[in-house]
């Protein structure tokens, strides 16, 4: 256990000597670094018991997500019954209703370093002064959470949020910074459970599988013949036509693949379209290479709820609508009387 930062006795003597309340701007009056990441750290809901975010699994339910926003008036209460903990008379209450704007506006800055903290990218007193040097007005926080078993199978899955659509298939290096809302929260509260919050209010949300795997692309039809799909010289899928490559085994068993066999086909497949200007036909290992390796999937979120749409060449496809409807029958019920005047 981490030893006390200060003692009663100190306490007691140390207000004795100087019994006179400090004025807001005086730099003693300041908060001390750690108080203030912990304030921030609790702004963003890190520490709250999950009970708290979701009283009831129902509100969850497996392969399931909910987006919302936070109310900053709540977490603003969070962080005065914290700080009421060292509220002993009215001393200490003048002295928190005199602190309690410069508090939040201070908290409101640092809960934008709260993830470069949890990351290690930088320890507080250098994450802090490069923060304060560009202050801006506090934003709305929104944010999600998914509760699915891709959750466990992908742990280091990338999030991202944008304030505009963003057409499907483009990459992140091509997409203007102005446009994708800073992650402020990233973080998986259980084996099948993450959360993750942003500045703003995002129109496009995407999650994708993690870039530093490879995986093939080899699918299976209804009647299970395994294919993968045709790319074209950049790696972009084939949309036109029969876009489906068979693979083809060996003879002698059919659980390998015979590579000469399915490069021989695919170069047989991508050589109908001309590559584009300036791209040479892939022949080579490298053509093969962009041909059967499966890019990182993604699933994207838009819009108000409706029809999910994805990319990438998964079979995960599927309708339906996001938090608009209650599936269970006893807790539509239940959210009828709620309702129901």
């Amino acid at each position: 256990m981490r030893p006390a930062w200060t003692s009663g006795a100190t306490t007691l003597r140390a207000r004795m000597l100087n019994p006179i309340q400090v004025a807001a701007p005086v730099p003693e009056a300041e908060m001390p670094p750690y108080m203030e990441s912990f304030l921030a750290h609790l702004r963003l809901l890190i520490g709250v018991p999950f009970d708290y975010l979701v009283p009831d699994s129902r509100l969850l339910p497996d392969e399931s997500i909910r987006f919302f926003y936070l109310d900053r008036s709540w977490t603003d209460r969070l962080v005065d019954g914290a700080i009421s903990v060292g509220k002993i008379g009215t001393r200490e209450q003048a002295h928190h209703q005199a602190h309690s704007p410069a508090i939040n506006q201070q908290v409101d800055l640092s809960e934008r370093i709260v993830r470069v903290l949890q990351r290690r990218l930088q320890d507080f007193p250098a994450a802090k002064s490069s923060n304060d040097l560009h202050p801006a007005p506090a934003d709305i926080v929104t944010g999600f959470i998914l509760r699915s078993a891709a959750v466990s199978g992908w742990p280091h899955m990338d999030v991202r949020a944008f304030n505009t659509i963003v057409a499907p298939g483009l990459d992140v290096s091509t997409i203007p910074t102005s446009q994708v809302l800073p992650l402020l929260r990233l973080e998986r509260l259980s084996p099948s459970i993450l959360i993750a919050l942003f500045q703003g209010v995002p129109q496009l949300v995407w999650c994708e599988e993690p870039h530093h795997g490879i995986q093939f692309a080899i699918s299976e039809t209804a009647n299970g013949q395994l294919y993968i799909p045709a790319r074209d010289a950049t790696g972009a899928l084939v949309l036109t036509g029969n876009t489906q490559i068979p693979v083809p085994m060996r003879r002698n068993t059919r659980r390998v693949v015979a590579i000469g066999e399915l490069q021989k086909q695919i170069v047989k497949k991508e050589a109908a379209p001309p590559p584009p200007k300036g791209w040479p036909a892939q022949t080579g290992a490298a053509g093969f290479a962009i041909s059967v390796l499966n890019p990182p999937w993604r699933q994207r979120f838009q819009g108000a709820g409706g029809a999910l749409l994805h990319s990438g060449p998964s079979r995960f496809n599927f309708t339906t609508t996001i938090a608009s409807t209650v599936e269970r029958t006893e807790l539509r019920l239940e959210v009828k009387k709620l309702v129901t005047p």
